[in-house]
C-alpha cells in the first residue's frame, strides 16, 4: 500500500487522504468483486512486455490478493480498547524554584494581564520552544495535531527527552492521524522516566500508514474523520507557547520545497491558569488513551530507549537553530531576553478557549458546530466598529459569512482577508469552496489578498530557504485595531463542525498592531489584490500598490492543468466536506 509522504499530507482531509492513494471505503467490496481479474497494473505489463505468462503464476496471484484481503478484512473489525485505566493528572502550578516562573513573575506589568511575544518567523518560534524546554525544571505539557519524523520532529522530542532526564514530568498529547508509521518514535520517548504520551482519537491498527489505518477501521470513519487540531506548548506552569504551528520542518522554514507563513504567541501571566485546564480537560478525557494501551511493542523498555535515542541522536540530526538577528518586527531571539532575566512583552486581557474534547464524537455536523469556538469568534467580528483584518489559509465563508461580512461593508467597516492563493494553497480542493465566494465577496466591498509563492519567495523578511515557494497557515484576526485573536482556527467548515481546535483573544493595541504589521510584512507584501475584472463577468489578479500594472486574469501562478481540474470538480465539491 502506498504511504502519503508527509510533505504532501501535511494537512490533508482523511476523506482526501483515501482517494490521494485510490482507496476509498467502498474499496473492500469492488476488490472483492474483481478478485478473479489481474489488477490494472498486471494487465498493463501483460500487453507491453513479450514475456509469456506462467500458467501458475495467477492461480498464484490471485491467492495472494485473497489473503490481503482477508487480511484487511480481519483488521477492519479491529476496535479499541474497552475499561481503559487513565491515571488523571493535572497541571502543576508555577514553582517558586523554577526559573522560568520566577522570570514571568518579575515580568509581570500588573495582576490579571497577560503579556505577550508574537511569534511571525519559523526559526524564532522553534527556537522559543526548544529554549525553554532546555530550561524547564518542573513540567512540560505539549499538545499537537502534527509531530513529524523529520528533522524539526526529531529535534522536539529529543529535547523533550533530555528534559525528562533531567527529572521534568513531560505530558505529551499528539492527534493520531499523523503518527503513522512513527509508533516506534513516540513508544520511544514513553518508555523514558517522567514522561507519558498519549494519542488523542486514536485508530485501533493499520498504523503503518493513513489509509491503512482508515481502512482497518471502516465501520468507525465518522469518529476517526474528527480530529484534534490543537497546538499547545506550556513549560513550568509559567509560559506557553501556541498559534498556528504543528511540529515539522515546513512550519519553521526548514523545508527545501515548501514552508508555511505562520504566526504563534508566547505568554506569560493571568491567561496560563486557562490554557493549563484546557490541556487537562483534553488530558484526562475519555478521547485521550495512553499509547501503550493502543501501540502494543515486544520490545523491552531499555530496548525501546536505545532505539529512540538513535532515532533522535545519530545520524543528519538539527542541534542548534540560528535565527535572523532581528525578526520582521524588530525583536531578537527569545533566548536573549532569557538570559537577560526579563522578556520584553506587550501586555492586554485575555482569553483563551477551546473546542470540547467530545467535539470528536458528535453524532452530527450540527452538534458538532454547536460546540464550536468559531462561533464566538464571528461575533467579535460582527462586533467590529472600524476595520477587521482576518488571515486564515482555507477560507470558506458560507452564505452566512458572505452575508455577515456586507453587513459590515455597509457599516462602513474596512474589511482586509488574506487568503492562500491556488498556487500557493496545499488544499486545492478547499480553494474551489472559496472561490465560490469571490465574487459576491468582492462586491460586497471586502479587500481580499492571496499569497503568492513566487512572491512569498522573493520576500527577503520571510527568510524562505533557497528556492522555497510559501504557502500561507497563519490563522489570525485584528478587530478595530484593539482586539486580537491567534490560535489553530480556520474559518472554514471543517474547524466549524469538524476539528476541535484552541485560540486566544486579547484586548491589547500594542499586540493587534504587531499582528496587523505581521500580516503586512510576511502576507500583503507576499500577495495578490483579487479585484472584478473590467469584463464584470471575470477577476483580475494584482500586485498591491501596483494596481495600475501588470494584472493577470487567471490564478497566477497556476497550472493550466490544475486550473482545469478545479474548475471540473467544482459542480461536485460538497462544502461541508472541505
Amino acid at each position: 500500500m502506498t504511504k502519503v509522504p508527509p510533505s504532501e499530507a501535511m494537512r490533508k482531509r482523511p476523506e482526501e487522504l483515501l482517494s490521494s492513494v485510490r482507496i476509498e471505503p467502498s474499496w473492500i467490496v469492488r476488490r472483492a468483486t474483481r478478485l478473479k481479474r489481474s489488477s490494472r497494473s498486471d494487465r498493463l505489463a501483460g500487453s507491453a512486455s513479450s514475456t509469456p505468462r506462467v500458467p501458475g503464476s495467477q492461480t498464484g496471484a490471485i491467492a495472494t490478493k485473497a489473503l490481503l484481503l482477508a487480511s484487511v478484512l480481519l483488521t477492519a473489525c479491529g476496535t479499541l480498547p474497552a475499561d481503559v485505566e487513565r491515571a488523571p493528572s493535572t497541571s502543576l502550578g508555577p514553582a517558586a524554584t523554577s526559573p522560568l516562573a520566577q522570570l514571568a513573575e518579575n515580568s509581570i506589568a500588573e495582576p490579571g494581564l497577560t503579556g505577550f511575544r508574537l511569534l511571525p518567523l519559523g526559526p524564532y518560534a522553534l527556537g522559543a520552544r526548544i529554549e525553554l524546554a532546555r530550561r524547564a525544571h518542573e513540567s512540560i505539557d505539549a499538545q499537537y495535531y502534527l509531530i513529524a519524523n523529520d528533522r524539526t520532529g526529531r529535534f522536539f522530542m529529543r529535547t523533550l527527552r533530555d528534559a525528562a532526564l533531567r527529572g521534568v514530568r513531560v505530558r505529551l498529547l499528539i492527534d493520531d492521524l499523523y503518527t503513522a508509521g512513527s509508533d516506534e518514535m513516540f513508544t520511544g520517548l514513553a518508555a523514558f522516566p517522567n514522561v507519558e504520551v498519549r494519542l488523542f482519537n486514536p485508530f485501533c491498527c493499520g498504523r503503518e500508514s493513513i489509509p491503512g489505518k482508515y481502512i482497518a477501521s471502516l465501520g468507525d470513519f465518522t469518529r476517526l474523520n474528527h480530529r484534534m487540531h490543537n497546538k499547545l506548548f506550556v513549560v513550568d506552569g509559567a509560559l506557553a507557547v501556541m498559534g498556528g504551528r504543528n511540529i515539522a520542518d515546513e512550519y519553521f522554514t526548514r523545508s527545501a520545497t515548501n514552508n508555511f507563513v505562520d504566526m504563534d504567541v508566547l505568554a506569560v501571566g493571568a491567561a496560563l491558569a486557562r490554557l493549563q485546564s484546557i490541556f487537562d480537560m483534553y488530558w484526562n478525557s475519555p478521547q485521550a488513551y495512553p499509547i501503550k494501551t493502543i501501540v502494543h511493542t515486544s520490545a523491552d523498555t531499555e530496548s525501546q530507549r536505545r532505539a529512540f535515542d538513535v532515532l533522535v541522536d545519530e545520524g543528519d540530526q538539527m542541534t542548534t537553530i540560528t535565527p535572523p538577528a532581528v525578526d520582521i518586527l524588530g525583536y531578537g531571539p527569545i533566548t536573549e531576553d532569557l538570559e537577560s532575566g526579563r522578556l520584553g512583552l506587550v501586555w492586554g486581557r485575555a482569553i483563551a478557549f477551546a473546542d470540547p474534547p467530545a467535539k470528536v464524537m458528535a453524532a452530527s455536523s450540527e452538534e458538532a458546530t454547536a460546540m464550536s469556538v468559531q462561533m464566538d469568534i464571528m461575533a467579535r467580528v460582527n462586533a467590529a466598529k472600524t476595520d477587521v483584518i482576518v488571515s486564515s489559509p482555507y477560507f470558506i465563508p458560507g452564505e452566512r459569512g458572505v452575508r455577515e461580512l456586507a453587513e459590515l461593508a455597509n457599516r462602513n467597516v474596512r474589511i482586509m482577508v488574506l487568503t492562500n492563493s491556488l498556487a500557493a494553497t496545499d488544499e486545492p480542493l478547499v480553494h474551489i469552496g472559496y472561490a465560490r465566494y469571490r465574487p459576491a465577496l468582492l462586491r460586497s466591498g471586502v479587500e481580499l489578498y492571496e499569497l503568492s509563492p513566487g512572491r512569498s519567495k522573493a520576500n527577503e523578511r520571510l527568510g524562505l530557504p533557497g528556492q522555497s515557494l510559501g504557502r500561507l497557515h497563519a490563522k489570525a484576526a485584528v478587530m478595530d485595531q484593539t482586539t486580537v485573536y491567534i490560535g489553530s482556527m480556520n474559518l472554514d467548515p471543517r474547524s466549524d463542525s469538524t476539528n476541535t481546535e484552541l485560540g486566544l483573544v486579547a484586548e491589547c493595541p500594542e499586540l493587534a498592531r504587531e499582528v496587523a504589521r505581521a500580516l503586512r510584512v510576511s502576507g500583503q507584501m507576499s500577495a495578490y489584490r483579487v479585484r472584478i475584472a473590467s469584463d464584470p463577468a471575470g477577476l483580475e489578479w494584482v500586485v498591491p500598490g501596483d494596481e495600475q500594472g501588470v494584472s493577470f486574469t487567471v490564478e497566477p501562478e497556476s497550472g493550466a492543468w490544475l486550473r482545469f481540474k478545479n474548475k471540473l470538480l467544482s459542480p461536485f465539491v460538497p462544502e461541508h466536506l472541505l
